[in-house]
């Protein structure tokens, strides 16, 4: 349940993030082209200044004129000349149709000068109300474009936060999938112990029985059976009968080398697999065993650890798989085990 809140709440900050990615775009490119209508709103208010006193000094410009018609052109339908961009506030739009408006007026009263005589016009207070008005309009620019700004500044600081929570929730599913990954080694471990012997349990011996790959390096296979343990549990009941059985866990782990595998096959039948091997090494660790054990017995005194083993080779036959081996070590191991009742009874 918290993997799929944890799931949804991850999609959901995505999708919010694009979103805010989708109006950061769109602010940004509002406030390019804001900053452009800014500088020529500005350049039209001094223009105009400049256009009144050409005239008044009697110099003429009619391409100055022409330049003022083309940039309020502009500024109030966009693209235009000068590729301006339309600015889409309602105050901004209000003032720049009424300076668009007194600017026709004001032009009429440049046009009358020329004839009059600025001195018998209204020219100069004109351009001063014009130049109040066009002051407005570049106010109204520059306070849309605070907004957009503060928009943008609102989006980045959301999409800073958006993109910590994001990170902090794959940071914690990260952490969570590493703790179940680890939960369920543990768990899979312990499925293969066997938990009296602490070695390896019959499904894992089985799953190294059930390579069915020929194999291509020197391997040995020990079986063990331990003699008498029905013996002692009945006469000195099962607890006993499981000690023994763990001491001999025991005996083998001490014996066998730590890069070679041991397991518990069965009740009372365990299992060695010897890598990278000879028969003489094979040989060597028998006799280890058997000195362990030996030197256990004479320091007990209730029951002696007994055991029948038989061990198969890989390279005494072609083709080999772990299966082989295990069958052929099997054999040896009764044949191993029958020699001995026969010596036993012989004794009697």
């Amino acid at each position: 349940m918290k993997k799929k809140i944890g799931t949804i709440l991850k999609t959901m900050l995505i999708l919010f993030l694009a979103g805010l990615v989708i109006i950061m775009m769109v602010e940004i490119r509002k406030i390019q082209g804001t900053a452009k209508v800014v500088n020529y709103a500005g350049l039209v208010r001094g223009a105009t200044q400049r256009e009144v006193k050409l005239e008044i000094a009697g110099n003429a410009n009619d391409d100055l004129m022409a330049y003022l018609d083309d940039i309020l052109d502009g500024l109030k339908y966009g693209d235009g000349v000068y590729d301006l961009a339309r600015l889409p506030d309602s105050t901004y739009q209000n003032g720049l149709d009424r300076q668009i408006e007194y600017w026709t007026k004001l032009k009429s009263e440049i046009i009358s000068a020329r004839e009059k005589g600025y001195k018998n016009t209204d020219v100069l207070d004109m351009s001063e109300t014009y130049f109040k008005m066009a002051d407005k309009t570049v106010s109204a620019a520059e306070n849309y474009s605070e907004r957009v700004a503060g928009i943008i500044r609102i989006v980045e600081i959301l999409s800073v936060a958006d993109i910590i929570m994001i990170v902090m929730l794959i940071i914690q599913q990260t952490i969570a999938g590493i703790r179940i990954k680890n939960s369920n080694k543990i768990l899979e471990k312990k499925a293969y112990i066997d938990l009296q012997t602490g070695l390896p349990n019959k499904s894992k011996c089985e799953e190294m029985l059930h390579d069915y790959e020929y194999i291509s390096e020197p391997v040995g296979f020990v079986m063990f059976d331990l003699n008498n343990l029905k013996r002692t549990n009945d006469t000195y009941g099962h607890a006993v009968g499981d000690q023994l059985i763990t001491n001999f866990a025991r005996l083998l782990r001490n014996a066998i080398p730590s890069k070679d595998f041991e397991g518990r096959y069965g009740g009372d039948e365990f299992i060695a697999i010897i890598t990278q091997t000879t028969k003489q090494e094979i040989l060597l660790i028998m006799e280890e065993v058997h000195s362990t054990v030996k030197h256990f017995n004479e320091n007990i005194h209730k029951v002696e650890v007994s055991y029948a083993y038989g061990y198969a080779f890989s390279e005494d036959y072609s083709e080999c798989t772990m299966k082989t081996l295990f069958n052929k070590a099997d054999k040896h191991m009764y044949e191993n085990k029958a020699i001995e009742k026969a010596e036993i009874n012989a004794a009697d």
